[in-house]
């Protein structure tokens, strides 16, 4: 089952065990994957992965840690491919409220799901969504 949606910065703050990465999203994220659940992550943070690696922002090697914690079957990370219904749910994550595109939509991905995401992000967290941090 999955649990909560992370934000690009959380899923690569995970995947590097950063000191940025609160210790309340951690602990939501490792006590989810010793249950067995999974944290999702919106194919919209792969993309926006890549394009931080092309701008030289994070680490290169970023994109192969994801798909390597991705691969195996029981993974506790899991990518939701961006769709319809969740681009339709984007109406309720106001522009307004949160300007910025892939924030809007891993917002509509948590929204669509009925779960909170794992973000530190100010506009995600005063929006009417529930939030891990």
């Amino acid at each position: 089952m999955i649990r909560a949606v992370a934000d690009t910065h959380t899923l690569i703050w995970y995947l590097f065990e950063d000191k940025r990465l609160s210790r309340r999203a951690k602990q939501f994220i490792d006590i989810a994957s010793e249950k067995g659940d999974q944290i999702g992550f919106s194919a919209i943070s792969v993309i926006e992965i890549v394009y931080l690696i092309e701008k030289a922002k994070i680490n290169p090697d970023t994109l192969t840690r994801l798909l390597e914690a991705t691969a195996a079957e029981d993974a506790a990370l899991v990518e939701i491919p961006v769709t319809g219904q969740i681009a339709d749910r984007m109406r309720s994550a106001p522009r307004e409220s949160i300007p910025d595109m892939p924030d809007r939509i891993v917002a509509a991905t948590a929204l669509n799901l009925h779960i909170p995401v794992i973000s530190r992000d100010g506009r995600i967290k005063v929006s009417k969504l529930e939030t891990i941090w």
